[in-house]
């Protein structure tokens, strides 16, 4: 696995829209009507890779957290099936319900949300303020499969809280770090 860092993304930079099938109810979500009017969370992930599988059951806890407080959750799997069928929407639905996701889990086929939000690698989190502004890019914490430090969603739980209280989110902008996106 080779591992990848993701692209400079503007703070600031309002949430770019989408419309996108959920693997889990099958219905088509658009990011209006799954946004919150407190802070939104859109994060890149998917099924085979292990950075991912590494922060899944902090990932689902944290989610959880948040979700009682308004935040609105979206992860979106952006690979390439062909190559990677691991990571098929079928795929997508039984890992989100294995996972006990409390979240839609999106299918991005033709990868244009990916790009539209310079995506390099899973996982990768954006948070947007109220006003879909982003807040924070990058990492949930500094927990990687084999470096024996705890999952703790430090970074993503701390830029939330600064979101959800108005501040700006200023030194914790740490890259998001994991397996590079399948790309057609």
């Amino acid at each position: 696995m080779a591992l990848t860092e993701s692209n400079p993304f503007p703070i600031g930079s309002i949430a770019p829209d989408f419309i996108l099938p959920d693997s889990v109810s099958g219905q088509t979500l658009s990011l209006k009507e799954l946004k919150s009017e407190k802070a939104t969370v859109i994060m890149f992930i998917c099924n085979h890779c292990p950075y991912v599988k590494h922060i899944n059951i902090g990932l689902v806890a944290l989610a959880a957290q948040y979700i009682k407080l308004g935040v609105s959750f979206i992860a979106i799997s952006s690979n390439d099936v062909s190559r990677y069928p691991d990571d098929s929407p079928a795929q997508m639905k039984l890992t989100a319900k294995a996972n006990n996701y409390s979240f839609p889990y999106l299918y991005d086929e033709n990868q244009e949300v990916a790009k539209a939000y310079d995506a390099a690698c899973t996982p990768e989190f954006y948070v947007f303020d109220g006003n879909l502004a982003l807040t924070y890019h990058g990492q949930m914490d500094d927990s990687r499969p084999s470096s024996h430090t705890p999952v703790t969603g430090i970074d993503l739980a701390g830029a939330l809280d600064l979101t959800l209280d108005g501040k700006p989110v200023e030194g914790i902008q740490k890259p998001g770090i994991g397996c590079g996106i399948k790309w057609k």
